[in-house]
């Protein structure tokens, strides 16, 4: 049932101000139109492409609280922040991270994503990979979105910081990776601790 687009223009903007990273492709395919109508009617309502609403998100909740890197070091665009407890970015695939050959994504920009965002996770100054494991569940391609969940998990026998990083292509695991991050400061008593500051 086609719906005017008046009535469509307002359930796009509920939409957007409810799920704020969803992509012109899905609007598109919930509203039974183009994506260039889709792009219009954001035009019209003033509501920026979803990059710039990752970024604008991104630079007013976390430019003060990423400590350990630059927010524009991140590989990806970080869009949920809660440090020493859990972060998410997403790496949109473009033709620069893939094999020209095969348009496969090259691994270690996976990595990269995963990596960044297990430092960036760390409520500390000084972040470093002391030591990964990983694995990559299957081949991401140009065009996919891989979403990358980090969890800060535990504290190891050498006072490391365990995080678990699972990225993601549509609800599908692509990427695991379980780092091993030193710090400088002593993060004993804060992992996991529901009732920390």
């Amino acid at each position: 049932m086609k719906i005017s687009k008046t009535e469509r223009q307002r359930l796009l903007k509920e939409t957007i101000e409810a799920t704020p990273f969803i992509t012109d492709e899905k609007l598109a395919d919930k509203f039974n139109v183009s994506i260039q109508t889709i792009r219009l009617d954001r035009m019209e309502l003033s509501i920026p492409e979803l990059r710039e609403r990752i970024k604008s998100v991104a630079a007013y909740q976390w430019n003060e609280t990423v400590k350990a890197l630059p927010l524009d070091e991140v590989i990806g665009e970080i869009i949920d922040l809660d440090l020493d407890r859990r972060a998410i970015s997403i790496l949109e695939i473009k033709k620069e991270h893939v094999f020209s050959r095969n348009k496969i994504a090259r691994g270690h920009h996976l990595f990269a994503q995963a990596n960044s965002l297990a430092v960036a996770v760390i409520n500390d100054e000084l972040a470093l990979t002391a030591k990964s494991e990983i694995k990559f569940t299957r081949q991401v391609k140009a065009g996919e979105r891989v979403v990358a969940k980090a969890f800060v998990e535990d504290v190891d026998v050498k006072g490391m910081t365990i995080v678990r990083v699972d990225s993601f292509v549509d609800n599908e695991n692509v990427f695991t990776g379980l780092f091993h991050m030193y710090r400088s400061n002593d993060p004993k008593g804060d992992i996991g601790n529901e009732d920390s500051n």
